[in-house]
């Protein structure tokens, strides 16, 4: 991340904690993030939709529904991200909205980099290098694979509203296209 868009995006969360959450942090909101995004991750993987509805936009649902449909099981089976195998996460991007009715929205893109051991040909693009990790002797090998996720989490902030994050993007490139 340049210094410039992580300068910005702690300006953003200083701005969330006085204006709209005193309790916001961004400690507890990445566990909470990364927390979902494997439940999320792992639901796709399962092709158990039905259980999103509460975490996931009606749109991107709509959406889901339809690319699942269509995907490899071992497409399917790399969306899958263990909570303990999400090697990195980061911010994307944090976006404030109000709208002509003076409902507040805060927006905040994630970005995860995640190992699976999906059985998918050597030749997928967009992947980050395979590694192989040994257990026992040197026959036993397993391969695991690097992949990016991005997830936008979103949440409003107007008098009344739920305090819920919902997640109005996901991303997995090179797998759910």
């Amino acid at each position: 991340t340049s210094p410039f868009a992580w300068l910005r995006t702690r300006f953003y969360y200083l701005f969330i904690r006085l204006y709209f959450d005193q309790e916001f942090s961004v400690e507890e909101f990445t566990r909470g993030a990364k927390q979902a995004f494997s439940v999320v991750s792992k639901l796709l993987s399962q092709r158990k939709l039905e259980l999103l509805d509460e975490l996931v936009s009606a749109e991107v649902l709509q959406v889901l529904k339809e690319k699942i449909s269509l995907l490899p099981d071992n497409h399917r089976d790399a969306l899958a991200a263990d909570i303990d195998a999400i090697m990195y996460t980061t911010e994307g991007d944090v976006r404030i909205y109000y709208d002509d009715d003076g409902i507040k929205f805060v927006s905040i893109l994630m970005r995860f980099w995640y190992l699976n051991g999906a059985n998918l040909p050597d030749e997928v693009p967009g992947e980050t290098k395979v590694f192989q990790i040994v257990f026992g002797d040197e026959s036993t090998k397993e391969k695991r694979r690097l992949f990016t996720a991005n997830y936008e989490f979103q949440r409003e902030f107007t008098e009344g509203a739920k305090p819920d994050w919902t997640i109005t993007r996901i991303e997995h490139p090179r797998l759910l296209e």
